[in-house]
């Protein structure tokens, strides 16, 4: 039961997570748009990627909530997560002074605690999908023992 809820805890988290950004981002898109227009990594994508990251954000969400897909749903929070974090370090490591193109109040925090905060939000990712592999052996094995 506490694995069960510690699972939809990690899940909920994100959803609030990705939920919170892509709004930010899209109640100010044309500022999201410039600042990611700015990134000397993703400057000719910034047009596709200042819908695609929100709308991508709102999928996964999606994907959590729905029990059925929630493996899914974790597999890309952790991707997602491991991603950002690898185009944050890339980015700071190319230039001194990079803009955040984050939604909200992320984008107050320092490179730093961006990146700590990302780390933070993969290892969840990893317990969920432990948790989520865990769960899902349970019912298997309960499974084959019922139906024998």
């Amino acid at each position: 039961m506490i694995k069960k809820t510690l699972l939809e805890t990690i899940c909920y988290t994100f959803v609030f997570l990705f939920v919170y950004t892509a709004i930010s981002k899209l109640l100010d898109y044309e500022n999201f748009k410039a600042v990611i227009g700015q990134s000397p990594l993703i400057t000719r994508f910034a047009s596709v990627l200042a819908i695609a990251v929100p709308l991508v954000e709102i999928i996964v969400s999606i994907l959590l909530v729905i029990a059925r897909y929630q493996r899914i749903g974790l597999y890309s929070s952790f991707t997602l997560m491991v991603l950002f974090t690898a185009y944050i370090i890339v980015l700071i490591s190319l230039s001194e002074k990079v803009p955040c193109s984050c939604g909200g109040v992320i984008s107050k925090m320092t490179w730093k605690q961006h990146i700590f905060f990302n780390l933070l939000f993969v290892l969840l990712a990893l317990v969920g999908m432990w948790l989520h592999n865990k769960q899902d052996n349970r019912t298997a094995i309960r499974t084959k023992f019922t139906t024998a």
